[in-house]
């Protein structure tokens, strides 16, 4: 890669994650480079998911390479050094991030992308009988075997799909096209929902059983899974959902990266960000995505999120490189929501009334994505 001339005041800039808005502050550099600026990303993969697109991807909708965004092409036109590893420390007092391989990168400005690791320890049994729907890379190639399975004459006809909110939805409607095109129609789908997403107002959560119903996926409302193994779910009350397969779309937990760190953190470990999307404790470490939390106004892990923190996080690394002001992100309290059921419609809807549903609906959620990954092709 092509060395810039820096002037001896150059600062490092040290990305880590390749998460959602990671992809904006390269696109931001890529479009205005900043002088005497040194711009790292440290990420285990070069080419990240982009979470909108992954139901239409399990569907079958959209290839792989789809839903995927290339961050060697973005580190390459920003002028920025990929280091290829994966981050399993952070030394704030020394400004050093110690990598897998053995190395550390030292830094004076650092931002911190990486999303959550699956948290399965509240259901017995599902770090080993069960599939964890995030980090979504890890996903992908454990669905390809279970979708490979599903072909074969002794392959599972029963799946349940632990969680009720978005996610979890989406992943049920999804696995219902994708599954029952290889293992034929009597494929069996489950849902198990501990209770309504606060995400989904009256009117969506109607529309949603309906199309459940529509698409033949059973719906196991209010109940709470405790238990996994090769009979299928157990819930709360000792009855037993059937499955040979089972994939769970609950509880997230902090990247282990981040345990030992003097870095602020929320009470479940999350780093502990101010509206500037700044460590609380640390002013010249930021963090957006899954991996953070926003102390004043808290809002789901859900990649819309990172989305809209990623312009913001761009603008501000760059003031605080000058020493100029920065400024504040405001997530919505009310943000649109769409949902594919698999059959050419989607559900949509926004705050507490608005609900719609069509296929139009599904025809603007792919002309949405679809204009979302042009902008880093």
């Amino acid at each position: 890669m092509m060395e810039r001339n820096l002037p001896e005041t150059s600062q490092n800039l040290l990305l880590v994650g390749g998460g959602h808005a990671h992809v904006f502050v390269l696109e931001a550099f890529a479009r205005r480079p900043e002088p005497g600026l040194r711009l790292t990303l440290v990420t285990k993969d070069v080419l990240t998911p982009y979470s909108g697109m992954l139901p239409g991807h399990l569907a079958g909708l959209y290839e792989r390479d789809a839903m995927h965004i290339d961050l060697e092409r973005l580190v390459r036109e920003s002028g920025a050094t990929l280091v290829q590893d994966e981050a399993i420390g952070f030394d704030a007092r020394n400004r050093q991030v110690r990598l897998r391989s053995g190395g550390e990168i030292a830094y004076d400005l650092l931002s911190i992308d990486i999303g959550i690791t699956p948290d399965l320890s509240g259901i017995d049994g599902a770090a080993d009988h069960a599939l964890a729907v995030k980090p979504i890379g890890d996903l992908l190639e454990k669905w390809d075997r279970l979708v490979a399975a599903a072909a074969g004459p002794d392959g599972p006809r029963r799946v349940a799909i632990v969680g009720g909110g978005v996610a979890g939805i989406c992943l049920a409607f999804a696995a219902a096209s994708a599954l029952r095109k290889v293992g034929g129609a009597g494929m069996q789908i489950s849902v198990v929902s501990a209770g309504a997403s606060p995400e989904l107002n009256s009117g969506m959560q109607e529309r949603i059983r309906q199309a459940l119903k529509r698409r033949r996926i059973a719906l196991y409302a209010n109940a709470v899974a405790v238990g996994v193994d090769e009979r299928g779910v157990t819930l709360a009350d000792g009855s037993l959902v059937p499955a040979d397969a089972v994939l769970v779309s609950t509880g997230a937990a902090a990247p282990p990266a981040l345990n030992g760190s003097d870095l602020a953190k929320d009470e479940r470990g999350f780093l502990a960000v101010g509206p500037s999307l700044q460590v609380l404790n640390d002013s010249s470490v930021f963090a957006a995505g899954d991996c953070a939390t926003m102390m004043v106004s808290s809002r789901p892990k859900a990649g819309v999120f990172a989305v809209r923190q990623g312009p913001v996080l761009a603008r501000n690394l760059r003031r605080a490189l000058r020493g100029e002001p920065l400024e504040f992100y405001t997530p919505q309290h009310d943000h649109l929501i769409l949902i594919g059921t698999g059959d050419g419609r989607a559900i949509g809807g926004r705050g507490r009334w608005l609900s719609f549903e069509g296929r139009w609906v599904w025809r603007w959620k792919d002309w949405l994505d679809r204009r979302f990954m042009r902008r880093f092709r």
